[in-house]
């Protein structure tokens, strides 16, 4: 169950592997205590705690520069907008894109899938066409899809899975066929953690004259990416899944598909000049973002993209991959427990059911323990119904997350057990 890493930075303060009291001390939220108990924070994958630095981050941007960007010409304007304007270089950095006018600034990972559908998708798919998703994916990488093929009279493509959670690769293959436009999957599944073959599948797709999205809001904390060694067309992610804020997401598109595509919203800042005759249109970015941006998210994205870095992305994924073993074994021996997904290769995410126990009363029982997990179908119902499961509970690490909080999790499994005997 493990999976590798290249560390891009080093901070010269940490030394060979993570020391995860120290890091806790930077989350404040960590140290609370939830009914009575100590927080056992273990809800990542729905969304990240925040560091003491992505905070202050927050605090003095509107403390000290706040102002509307791109527009004005007084100096908290022109602060603010180089503060915003260095994000979009501290991402391109991050995701090594080629130019920094490749990253667009959307709300989430679900604003920059409906993009690409809506301004990519619509251009390019007509009756007939076809967009592959895999069945592991989010309802935001279904849903905009299906709404697109309705409208275009286009048909949506499976790629089905294993009973361990992988990707059948042979399947794909054969959908993959002269009429496939689009291909979006997920890097990383938010239920299993599996983690796909990306850049396999984008060399296959690619084969075929097709575009691929992926979606990245799992892999980011745990993985370092590389767009143009993926070489996918678009990539996206959540800046509060990466100890970010929310409201703040990423879509990374080649600059020639972003140069060609239509604007996404009608607005402010998207434009060059407006007459009632005609409108002309700005440069990507530019284009795709249309309106009063979430300023303070995309500034204190940074703080938390230069967090993690500083920690040694490799520190990060070897750390992970320890506590998720440590995990797997722990919660393997509790009696009646099954882990939903066994890939090989996965990132620090575990669902499992309990014989007898519906997941939601799971984790009420948990959180009256202090541990926080999250239940239920996971915004990814087809894969709920492969598995024939109304919903499961599910436990996301964080390198901020001890082997201490995984024992809590287990002997509040064990306390969920003496209530349904």
């Amino acid at each position: 169950m493990s999976f590798s890493t290249t560390a891009r930075n080093h901070h010269p303060c940490v030394s060979e592997g993570l020391n995860p009291g120290r890091i806790r001390r930077d989350f404040p939220i960590l140290s609370r205590k939830v009914h009575g108990k100590p927080l056992a924070y273990l809800d990542n994958a729905a969304t990240s705690q925040k560091p003491q630095q992505v905070i202050d981050a927050v605090s003095r941007y509107y403390s000290r520069t706040n102002a509307n960007i791109q527009r004005g010409v007084h100096l908290l304007s022109v602060q603010a907008t180089d503060a915003y304007e260095a994000t979009r270089e501290r991402v391109r950095k991050f995701l090594n894109a080629t130019r920094a006018e490749e990253i667009v600034f959307v709300r989430s990972t679900t604003e920059a899938v409906n993009l690409v559908a809506q301004t990519a998708g619509r251009s390019i798919l007509g009756p007939g066409d076809e967009v592959i998703v895999s069945r592991m994916e989010h309802h935001s990488n279904i849903v905009p899809w299906q709404m697109l093929c309705q409208e275009k009279g286009a048909r949506l493509r499976v790629i089905p899975v294993s009973g361990r959670g992988e990707l059948l690769l042979d399947e794909y293959e054969k959908l993959l066929n002269p009429r496939t436009r689009i291909v979006a999957v997920t890097h990383v599944s938010n239920v299993l953690g599996t983690v796909n073959p990306v850049r396999k599948m984008v060399e296959m797709a690619h084969g075929h004259g097709a575009l691929v999205l992926l979606d990245g809001a799992q892999a980011v904390p745990h993985l370092e990416v590389d767009v143009q060694e993926l070489d996918c067309d678009f990539y996206c992610f959540s800046g509060h899944k990466i100890y970010g804020p929310t409201g703040i997401g990423i879509l990374y598109g080649k600059w020639n598909h972003l140069e060609s595509m239509p604007p996404y919203q009608g607005g402010g800042e998207m434009i060059r000049s407006v007459s009632f005759e005609k409108t002309t249109y700005n440069e990507p970015p530019h284009k795709f973002e249309g309106g009063t941006p979430n300023i303070a998210g995309g500034v204190a994205l940074a703080a938390a993209l230069d967090y993690l870095e500083n920690l040694g992305l490799d520190r990060v994924a070897a750390y992970e991959n320890e506590l998720l073993e440590y995990a797997t074994s722990r919660l393997s021996q509790v009696s009646g427990l099954r882990l939903i997904g066994t890939a090989p290769s996965k990132a620090a995410v575990l669902s499992f059911v309990l014989d007898e126990v519906h997941p939601h009363d799971m984790g009420t029982i948990l959180d009256l323990e202090g541990v926080a997990i999250r239940t239920g179908h996971h915004c990814a119902q087809p894969l709920m119904d492969y598995y024939g499961l109304p919903a499961t509970a599910r436990a996301s690490l964080a390198f901020y997350n001890t082997r201490e909080e995984i024992d809590a999790l287990c002997r509040g499994l064990e306390k969920v057990m003496e209530v349904f005997e």
